[in-house]
């Protein structure tokens, strides 16, 4: 797993500088110059309220939690997220941070494993739909005589659109096996781990048996993704970018569905500016631009997520120190 890693990271490494050479660096300097230090800081705001959202529909899924653990669920997303795309990891690396934050909380390992896997059940969920709202979107455009990258865009949606599909359906139907698969094959080196599978599967039957609570996590995602996708849309109008909100959630929906596709590469290095680029040009937006937007967001991420992993790191050491006293 290292290796494949690295190798993606270098891959991902070498498309992204190849993007960005082939564009011109000046002129994406200058593109993303536009947003200023005041815009940039509205953007990171903005996406602090996301992190909100998103804590609150994982705290929603689980049960019989007060309203006072909605921080913790917020702060536990922003450590994830920050792990996701500062941290040279997957995205796996940053559900175990995100577990971890929970678990250092207070919280019980088999409920805080079982609402983060019900959390990602739900938001699978609601990308898929924003996905085929992309889809659709993308269809309406070409047919309408949209550009010739779309010959090389529509095949790589449709396969993006197939792999969220397999994934989301291949996660959903095999939680519940897998969880007691490892158990089982935990338990032979770790003495107890079948019984703590067990009671992860206990507290996931208890979620899923919260329809309502599970209906307000997914829609609660959804407007998650809807809110990143309109975030782009406002970094655009902060640079002086005119362009429709449908036009930006349509390109958003189609990168967040290749960024999760290609999740063994960290951050989806390269692969988000390379979607950019064919992506942006049809629905009106120079690759100059769409690159500097690409790279605003990781700046957005960085400017998040590290603050939030030093502090995590800061709790993590005092906690180490105090059980060693």
């Amino acid at each position: 797993m290292r290796w494949a890693l690295l190798i993606a990271t270098i891959a991902g490494l070498v498309v992204a500088g190849w993007v960005i050479g082939s564009v011109g660096l000046v002129p994406i300097a200058e593109a993303a110059a536009g947003i200023g230090i005041g815009g940039f800081l509205l953007l990171v705001l903005y996406s602090l309220l996301v992190l909100g959202v998103l804590g609150y529909a994982c705290f929603l899924l689980a049960p019989d939690l007060p309203p006072s653990r909605i921080a913790l669920f917020t702060w536990s997303r922003t450590t994830r997220e920050g792990a996701t795309d500062v941290l040279p990891f997957s995205q796996f690396g940053g559900l175990v941070v995100g577990a971890r934050t929970l678990v250092a909380g207070g919280l019980p390992g088999p409920l805080v494993y079982a609402a983060m896997i019900a959390d990602m059940t739900t938001e699978m969920a609601a990308q898929l739909l924003f996905t085929l709202f992309g889809i659709a979107m993308l269809a309406v455009r070409l047919l309408d005589g949209g550009a010739r990258a779309g010959d090389a865009v529509w095949p790589l949606a449709l396969a993006g659109l197939a792999g969220a599909t397999v994934i989301m359906a291949a996660f959903a139907l095999l939680q519940r096996p897998v969880i007691g698969l490892a158990g089982r094959l935990g338990e032979r080196l770790l003495p107890g781990s079948a019984m703590l599978a067990r009671a992860v599967r206990g507290e996931l039957d208890a979620i899923y048996r919260r329809p309502v609570h599970v209906c307000g996590g997914f829609l609660l995602n959804l407007l998650a993704w809807v809110a990143s996708g309109a975030g782009a849309w406002i970094a655009l109008r902060l640079m002086g970018v005119e362009i429709s909100l449908a036009a930006v959630l349509t390109i958003e929906s189609l990168v967040f569905t290749l960024r999760s596709v290609a999740f063994l590469v960290p951050g989806a290095i390269g692969l988000q500016e390379a979607a950019y680029v064919l992506l942006g040009p049809l629905f009106g937006l120079d690759p100059e631009t769409a690159v500097a937007l690409s790279l605003i967001k990781r700046a957005r991420d960085i400017a998040i997520g590290l603050p939030a992993l030093l502090l995590w790191q800061l709790g993590e050491s005092r906690r180490l120190l105090a059980g060693n006293i």
